[in-house]
C-alpha cells in the first residue's frame, strides 16, 4: 500500500478532468450572477386602471409593490410591459431599461429610456410607452420590441426580444 495521501494517488489526467470542471462550473457562475427576466406580459393600460383610493383622498399615486416608469410621466393610459426581474446584485444609480419598440405607425424602431434603481432580488417593473409617445391608443399593439436591463457601467444585463424583432438564423 502507498504512503501516498488518497488525493495524491488519483492519475494524472483525472486531476486535469477534475480541474478542468472545476474551472467551468465557477465561469458558468460568473455568468448567472446577471440579472434574469422571469415573466413578462406586454398590453394596453387604461388611466383609470390606476386610480386607487388614496389618491381620491388627496394621496399621489401610489406604485404598489411594483416600480412604475412611464415615458411621459403625466400621462397614464398607453401600451405597458408588465415584468419580474430576478438580480442577485442591487440595480444602482446609472442602471436603465432600454426598450426599442417599433409602433404599427412606423417601421424604425423608437427607443425609450428608463432610469431604474432596485436592491437585489425580484422586482416588479411597470414600463409605460404613454401619451403621444403611443399612437393609436388601446387598438394598437407593437410591430415588434427589444427589452434591454443596462447596468451603470453600459453592461447588458439581460435582454429579451419579441419574435419578429429579426430574423430567425437560418
Amino acid at each position: 500500500m502507498s504512503s501516498r495521501p488518497p488525493f495524491l494517488r488519483l492519475r494524472p489526467a483525472f486531476l486535469l478532468f477534475v480541474s478542468f470542471a472545476c474551472f467551468v462550473v465557477s465561469t458558468g457562475l460568473s455568468h448567472a450572477a446577471d440579472a434574469a427576466i422571469v415573466r413578462l406580459w406586454p398590453g394596453w393600460r387604461e388611466t383609470d386602471s390606476f386610480d386607487r383610493i388614496g389618491e381620491f383622498l388627496g394621496g399621489p399615486e401610489p406604485a404598489g409593490r411594483r416600480t412604475l416608469l412611464r415615458s411621459q410621466p403625466d400621462a397614464r393610459a398607453g401600451y405597458y410591459f408588465l415584468l419580474r426581474v430576478a438580480s442577485p446584485a442591487a440595480l444602482t444609480a446609472g442602471a436603465k431599461f432600454e426598450l426599442q419598440v417599433i409602433r404599427p405607425d412606423a417601421p424604425e424602431p423608437k427607443t425609450f429610456t428608463f432610469p431604474v434603481t432596485a436592491p437585489a432580488g425580484d422586482t416588479v417593473f411597470d414600463l409605460g410607452v404613454t401619451g403621444t409617445d403611443w399612437p393609436g391608443g388601446k387598438k394598437a399593439s407593437p410591430v415588434a420590441y427589444r427589452l434591454t436591463l443596462l447596468a451603470a457601467d453600459g453592461r447588458v444585463l439581460v435582454e429579451h426580444k419579441s419574435f419578429l424583432w429579426e430574423k430567425p438564423a437560418k
